[in-house]
């Protein structure tokens, strides 16, 4: 299959920093994964009022289903077209599931921030995980949607363009880059930007530069939401000076 984004696909991504491809996996796949996720949740999926918490928060998952959607055609062709053929690790992962319940109450992690890519001094304490001027570690940040997600059901919050911003700020910092708190100080300062919601169907997928800044959202719809959050593992280091989208679009951004 070659490339399967076109020239006005690649060019959004390099200035608004995300695309969204649509049917990017089966929405059998989502179904069976969403059926392994209330298993292990510990409510009822029948009745609404055992979903006392605002999120609950699952481990990893490397099943079938997962990996099955991490890892279609589609999605392994615009990784190569984004991050570069054999740049980029193929996901036998999802990572943690923020899973997201209809609620009044303050999820208690909805504010904004950029994903950090690689450890600290201390490997254990993620808030002292790091983030450099080459994204070291992460290729791109992922928004997999395992559920139909509406306005109403806590999509993901995305400031547009905002990953030049903290291109900007990173780059006096070296190879050492920020800590994700010491960047997360730092996004009030930036420019105000336009807000997107991360909307779709099961089997949606957003491809999102590595620096883009974003945020949960308490969940106002009625049926839980299930989304994964993984990154794309570098296999090789990028570059300010390299040629794909990810790192024209940290180029560009100093220009």
């Amino acid at each position: 299959m070659e490339g399967i984004l076109n020239a006005q696909q690649i060019d959004q991504f390099i200035t608004r920093g995300f695309i969204r491809i649509d049917d990017a996996f089966p929405t059998e796949v989502a179904a069976q994964a969403r059926d392994i996720l209330w298993n292990d949740l510990g409510v009822d999926r029948h009745d609404p009022t055992t979903w006392t918490r605002p999120v609950i928060r699952l481990g990893m998952y490397p099943q079938e289903p997962f990996v099955a959607s991490a890892n279609t055609q589609v999605l392994h062709t615009a990784f190569d077209q984004l991050v570069g053929a054999g740049k980029w690790l193929p996901c036998r992962s999802m990572g943690t599931f923020p899973v997201r319940f209809p609620s009044d109450q303050d999820p208690g992690d909805a504010g904004w921030h950029v994903d950090a890519s690689f450890a600290g001094d201390d490997p254990a304490n993620f808030w002292e995980w790091r983030i450099n001027i080459n994204s070291k570690g992460r290729g791109l940040l992922m928004l997999f949607l395992y559920s139909d997600v509406s306005e109403h059901d806590a999509p993901t919050r995305i400031r547009i363009g905002s990953h030049a911003d903290v291109a900007r700020v990173l780059a006096p910092e070296g190879e050492a880059g920020l800590s994700f708190m010491e960047l997360a100080g730092k996004l009030d300062t930036m420019p105000e930007r336009e807000i997107t919601l991360a909307t779709g169907t099961a089997g949606t997928v957003y491809l999102c530069h590595p620096f883009l800044v974003h945020a949960a959202q308490p969940h106002r719809g009625k049926e839980p939401k299930f989304m994964a959050q993984p990154p794309l593992l570098l296999r090789e280091d990028l570059s300010v000076d390299g040629g794909s989208p990810v790192e024209l679009a940290i180029k560009q951004a100093l220009i």
